[in-house]
């Protein structure tokens, strides 16, 4: 197994594992043109692993981040999957290591990201890597129609 940047040939795979993803956590996907062409196009910052052994059996999505500790970038992990049949042979491990190696690579002070928090098992893996659970932050989301109420509101209308 080997963790390496996306390449335009592991499109369709990492479409498929998006669907999975999408799949595992009960939310619509779109069409998959649509998936392959963002793929294709990412936004700039965003960077994909793969785990491939030799196909992609998992990802990682980092986006970057600033600013972070001591006003420098950071790294934020947005999603990291593996497929179903796959996991429990280190590529979730091996994906969030090339993660913290890239971070430290592009002189980023640390990597963020959130998880579901009554998944015990996953947050127990995570904290076995040395990663310290910040219970004092609160996850915000702003989506669907409050996302678009307040952009279409008046910029100095009170909260």
């Amino acid at each position: 197994m080997r963790v390496r940047d996306m390449e335009p040939a592991d499109i369709p795979a990492v479409a498929a594992l998006l669907r999975e993803m999408q799949a595992y956590y009960g939310v619509p996907c779109p069409p998959d043109e649509t998936t392959r062409a963002d793929l294709s196009d990412l936004p700039a910052g965003v960077t994909i692993l793969v785990a491939a052994d030799p196909a992609p059996i998992g990802f990682a999505a980092v986006g970057t981040t600033y600013p972070g500790p001591g006003l420098r970038p950071g790294l934020f992990l947005k999603d990291l999957f593996v497929s179903r049949p796959e996991r429990g042979r280190g590529a979730g491990r091996r994906l969030l290591q090339a993660v913290a190696a890239l971070a430290v690579e592009r002189g980023s002070g640390r990597v963020d990201w959130t998880a579901d928090g009554a998944n015990a098992p996953l947050l127990a893996h995570y904290e076995a890597t040395g990663a310290a659970a910040h219970r004092e932050r609160v996850f915000f989301r702003l989506s669907g129609a409050a996302l678009t109420r307040l952009a279409a509101g008046p910029p100095d209308a009170p909260a």
